[in-house]
């Protein structure tokens, strides 16, 4: 096995504020153990506005570069994928790129749902939010932040969201109106009310969580010890990986997809059913590995990922070829 350097993640997910291009790189050494006015952001938002991209006024085309990216996915229900950045959501849309107008701000903790987005973060220069963002949901891709909780006391960046059942996950950095420090909390209610899970079993530097779509006791962990899972909304979690470290986690309704590296990068499929697993193919990659995944859920063949040097991946076939979009921020 092969080790991951974690102390640069783990002083990245616990910075105030996004300040890093890429991400540190895997590196082969020796084996270890294992714009909207404030009453308009805090209005419920309607139901995302669905079509293309490109005819959405509230995106424009986008040929810049694309880094410091912290979470993806497909919002809304809809075929684009978007990826959260340190200045604004950026699309991918049936082979071109967009940005948004306005509402740029710096997204961490990104989750992608059925109806929109959840995010923590920071406001961009462009926003009237506070500092920090606490939790927000979109239903109108990033038009409008409706306020889930704690605006203006924490930037969450482990956070998991459920794409169908909004049940929230997340690791309280520090102590603020609801939550103790270095504790994870659940809310099954979009972000009311909130209970402390234990997570007995996940001693680890975690670098990445995911809610299962619509079973909200089944919760997974990427840490420098393997990928973790938990089918008790949190109070114990079980290592379900030997001799590797975990990098990415994603759930389906059958599946737990993560990423891993044991001196090259691993993208498997995991049954939640009989814990069978299926590897697939990755593009050649050196010293790096999957740091966020998505699976379009209108197309289960489309996926895309980006790695921990800001590379980004789409395959249209399940992973038979693989079209590069971005190298290390640059579009292709």
């Amino acid at each position: 096995m092969r080790k991951i350097i974690f102390g640069v993640l783990a002083a990245m997910l616990s910075l105030a504020a996004c300040g890093q291009k890429t991400e540190e790189a895997p590196k082969q050494t020796e084996p270890t153990e294992q714009s909207q006015d404030d009453d308009v952001q805090k209005k419920p938002a309607e139901a995302g506005e669905k079509g293309s991209i490109s005819s959405n006024r509230f995106f424009e085309p986008f040929n810049e570069n694309v880094d410091h990216i912290h979470g993806i996915g497909y919002a809304g229900n809809q075929n684009a994928v978007f990826f959260a950045a340190h200045d604004g959501l950026k699309v991918y849309d049936n082979g071109k790129w967009f940005k948004t107008k306005e509402e740029n701000n710096d997204y961490m903790g990104f989750n992608a749902t059925e109806k929109g987005f959840y995010s923590s973060g920071h406001p961009g220069p462009d926003s009237e939010l506070p500092n920090p963002i606490g939790i927000k949901r979109s239903m109108d891709n990033g038009k409008t932040l409706e306020d889930v909780a704690l605006e203006g006391e924490i930037d969450f960046h482990l956070m998991g969201v459920g794409y169908l059942n909004n049940t929230i996950f997340v690791l309280n950095p520090e102590k603020n109106s609801l939550m103790d420090a270095n504790k994870y909390y659940v809310s099954e209610d979009e972000g009311k009310t909130w209970k402390e899970a234990k997570a007995n079993g996940l001693n680890d530097e975690v670098i990445g969580v995911a809610m299962h779509p619509e079973d909200s006791a089944m919760i997974a962990a990427a840490g420098k010890k393997g990928i973790y899972l938990s089918r008790d909304k949190g109070e114990n979690f079980e290592l379900v990986t030997n001799n590797m470290q975990g990098t990415a986690v994603f759930f389906t309704k059958d599946s737990l997809w993560y990423g891993s590296y044991t001196g090259t990068p691993n993208l498997v499929k995991r049954s939640l059913t009989d814990n069978s697993e299926v590897e697939v193919p990755l593009p050649e990659m050196e010293q790096d590995a999957v740091l966020y995944f998505a699976q379009n859920p209108q197309n289960e063949k489309e996926m895309t990922f980006v790695s921990f040097k800001g590379i980004i991946y789409q395959t249209a076939d399940a992973g038979e070829t693989w079209n590069l979009l971005a190298s290390e921020g640059k579009l292709q």
